[in-house]
């Protein structure tokens, strides 16, 4: 046996101080990791290269984004449900018309909404360019959309370079389109 004395513990006081400094830390930095988080999902994708994704459309064609490299790419978010998506509707089908033999594809995809009402909206409206359904809603998540309607455009490098919230009329998709198309 040694003479030594044992160490004195702690007094309850420092415990306690050491316990809520730690827990502090801790709170901010999962706090700081969590403002990081938010940050870099908060709104929808801007810039950069766009989200690839796999569109099966209602007529059963399954189109990859990535084969369209090399064409503009216009994503429409939209729904039969969304009242501001009709204002569009005839603007984005004169714009597939208008560009579609310039190098321009338009891909429409349907947010939350059933097979029978995405259909006949697409045919009250004359819709020709291609539309599906986004299944679990995987190509929203992508876009980080926050609702319908929503306008993506992808120049022919694959960059995302514009987005447009709310219904686009004609003066603004020719104002987007027209730089992207011109060699």
């Amino acid at each position: 046996m040694s003479d030594t004395p044992a160490p004195p513990l702690p007094a309850p006081r420092a415990r306690n101080l050491g316990r809520l400094l730690l827990w502090s830390g801790l709170a901010a930095l999962m706090a700081l990791v969590g403002f990081g988080l938010y940050r870099t999902q908060a709104g929808p994708v801007s810039s950069g290269p766009a989200p690839d994704f796999t569109l099966i459309t209602f007529d059963g064609e399954t189109i990859h984004l990535a084969d369209l490299k090399g064409q503009v790419v216009v994503v429409n978010f939209w729904a039969s449900w969304c009242k501001p998506c009709e204002e569009e509707a005839a603007t984005l089908e004169a714009g597939w018309q208008k560009y579609r033999d310039q190098g321009v594809s338009f891909l429409g995809v349907d947010y939350v909404d059933t097979e029978p009402e995405a259909r006949a909206y697409l045919t009250r409206f004359g819709i020709t360019y291609p539309n599906g359904p986004d299944l679990g809603t995987r190509i929203s998540q992508a876009f980080r959309i926050r609702g319908v309607p929503e306008t993506y455009f992808i120049d022919r490098q694959g960059t995302l370079v514009r987005v447009k919230i709310g219904p686009i009329d004609m003066n603004e998709l020719q104002s987007i389109l027209d730089p992207l198309v011109t060699p």
